[in-house]
């Protein structure tokens, strides 16, 4: 019966915490939209703020994840498309691999790691520290001043970083393609792009705006629900990364097989 028991409560707390989620997510559009109109939306200040701290700032690591991940494709896929004598399309592999699938992912996965988890880590101290409480008592509504700057960033830089991940992977591939394999550079261009339609772009634009939603969410959450003192932010802040990085890989499964179901 202990078995049994574990499983319903923890199914019960999944179902509290999407509940609790959801409300969330609602609550910050309620006041993304109609903030404007009772003139408490956000300081532009804080959201370009975050938006550095999110998008520019993560600019470096997406570079060499991007890069290295291109090089890896072109060298994995060469060494099968050889074989076939179709090596000229290790280029259209590595673009669409790119904006459809990797680019998205591996640049989610990132900013998860990095920006999710500071996220957690500096709300959850806000939370124990009591200062959450003290935003309250000076009529400040947390989610407005807290939560709407660090959901807009992600969303509109997450997009932009997996087009600048999507470009330098494909420039890792054209340095494996042309210094390695032998490829003439111009007919390597041609192939990546002349291979690469318009909904392998927007497929993959659409699941980065989907996975900054996730990341947004998961680590304002976690950070506003924190308790526990020092230990209790470690906590928040793995459970946060683990969880962000879960769903990613789900949503990525569910956006995939409604994109390859669709006529679209």
């Amino acid at each position: 019966m202990k078995i049994f028991e574990a499983i319903g409560k923890a199914v019960i707390e999944t179902y509290r915490h999407i509940i609790n989620v959801s409300v969330l997510f609602f609550q910050t559009l309620y006041w993304i939209i109609v903030g404007p109109f009772k003139k408490k939306f956000p300081k532009l200040e804080g959201i370009s703020e975050q938006m550095i701290f999110a998008g520019i700032q993560s600019f470096i690591i997406v570079l060499f994840v991007s890069f290295f991940t291109g090089i890896v494709i072109a060298m994995q896929s060469a060494y099968q498309l050889t074989k076939l004598g179709a090596t000229i399309y290790v280029a259209a592999m590595v673009s669409v691999s790119m904006a459809r699938e990797l680019g998205p992912v591996l640049t989610s996965l990132v900013v998860a790691g990095r920006v999710g988890a500071a996220i957690t880590a500096e709300l959850g101290s806000m939370k124990v520290s009591e200062q959450i409480e003290a935003l309250e008592t000076m009529a400040l509504n947390p989610i407005r001043f807290l939560v709407v700057p660090r959901f807009l960033a992600l969303i509109v830089m997450l997009p932009c970083l997996t087009v600048f991940g999507d470009l330098v992977g494909i420039a890792g591939g054209f340095l494996v393609g042309v210094y390695n394999l032998g490829l003439n550079p111009h007919r390597y261009i041609d192939f990546s792009f002349d291979l690469l339609v318009w909904k392998d772009v927007w497929t993959g634009l659409v699941k980065s705006f989907v996975f900054g939603i996730v990341i947004s969410m998961i680590g304002c959450y976690m950070g506003l629900n924190t308790k526990g003192g020092a230990e209790g932010v470690g906590k928040s802040t793995t459970v946060s990364v683990v969880t962000s990085f879960i769903l990613i890989i789900l949503f990525d499964c569910i956006l995939t097989g409604v994109f390859y179901f669709s006529k679209m």
